[in-house]
């Protein structure tokens, strides 16, 4: 028996026995005696009932969002939330630094918090296979994968990153690219932007472009920032790029502010695509075109999953949605000497005003 079962019997809301339970005098005498009466029948004294009643009552699910400026993480959330209210069930939202250990601080927030069940936005894979085993609710990974990694209360859903990141490259060279450039992420496997580092530079080889990690390749975070610095550090190695594939959309809204901010332009001076298709890339100038992720599919499955193991024992699965290319703006034909044009300018610029 919990509150809502209260509530349903005595005909009130939930809200309503709530202040009951809670002493509180905003409640009409009438409803005050039925709800008492209720609880009474039900076996049950006002003050210890309370307390029961704090201690059934259901748990949150609660969700892990890796990173506080990440635009596809925010579109998935939203949908998720969605889902769960629908079906009545609490959501505690946790936004978390890129750089936290999320399975330590989910550890932690189990033993304090008791969760039913958790959600995972993002995550690197060597924290899940080095301290997950501690996590005994049922959980799901979404964005990245957990496949392999042997845990029966743990799924994943995800894109294939590798082979997105090869069409990515596929699209630019049909576009008549052959110098590309590539920003952002970690060289690590374990993480998505190693993944889909791996998958373009696979393309890459694929259609005989020559590429370079140490010259063609800058690390970055997933903000618009870091795109924004990453992109010049790029550039000034590698003048002769003709195209840039930004390992994210927040990475790619930078790199173009630092294009327009030495008075360039995007495809005119150099052509950058996104990755993700989060929903300001349809509203950005130029308009990005980027890989485009399914979030409602990945916020459905990932919601379905969870609720078969929240009603059982059930076996970790570990699925793909969908992407595809949205085809926008910001990828033009080639202009072979757009960025060392760009550089020179920005040179005789700064001479000029020293």
């Amino acid at each position: 028996m919990n509150i809502r079962d209260i509530a349903e019997r005595a005909g009130y809301g939930v809200s309503t026995v709530s202040r009951v339970i809670n002493g509180q005098s905003n409640v009409s005498d009438q409803a005050r005696e039925r709800i008492l009466a209720v609880m009474d029948a039900c076996g049950y004294e006002p003050n210890t009932n309370a307390r029961y009643l704090k201690m059934r009552s259901p748990s949150p699910v609660a969700v892990f969002v890796m990173g506080t400026s990440n635009r596809l993480f925010g579109d998935i959330l939203t949908r998720i939330q969605a889902r769960f209210w629908a079906l009545g069930e609490e959501v505690a939202v946790t936004h978390l630094e890129d750089d936290a250990n999320e399975v330590q601080f989910a550890i932690g927030y189990q033993q304090t918090r008791h969760p039913k069940a958790m959600l995972f936005l993002g995550g690197e894979r060597t924290y899940f296979r080095e301290a997950f085993g501690q996590i005994t609710v049922p959980s799901v990974l979404i964005t990245n994968t957990a496949e392999g990694l042997g845990f029966e209360n743990l799924s994943s859903v995800t894109i294939d990153n590798e082979a997105a990141a090869a069409r990515a490259i596929d699209y630019l060279h049909a576009a008549g690219h052959r110098r590309i450039g590539i920003l952002g992420g970690t060289r690590s496997p374990e993480q998505i932007g190693g993944r889909r580092l791996e998958g373009a530079e696979s393309a890459l080889m694929a259609h005989g472009i020559v590429f370079s990690r140490d010259q063609d390749y800058e690390p970055c975070d997933f903000t618009e920032e870091a795109g924004c610095r990453a992109i010049r550090r790029l550039l000034w190695r590698s003048p002769d790029l003709t195209a840039v594939l930004a390992l994210g959309d927040v990475i790619a809204f930078g790199a173009i502010r630092a294009i327009y901010d030495r008075g360039g332009s995007v495809p005119g001076t150099l052509s950058i695509m996104g990755f993700d298709g989060t929903a300001l890339s349809r509203y950005s100038v130029p308009r990005i075109t980027t890989v485009r992720q399914d979030t409602d599919a990945l916020a459905d499955r990932s919601v379905d999953l969870l609720l078969q193991g929240m009603q059982g024992p059930a076996q970790a699965l570990h699925e793909l949605a969908p992407f595809d290319i949205l085809e926008q703006e910001s990828v033009g034909a080639p202009n072979i000497s757009g960025v060392a044009n760009l550089l020179a300018a920005a040179h005789d610029t700064h001479r000029l005003h020293r």
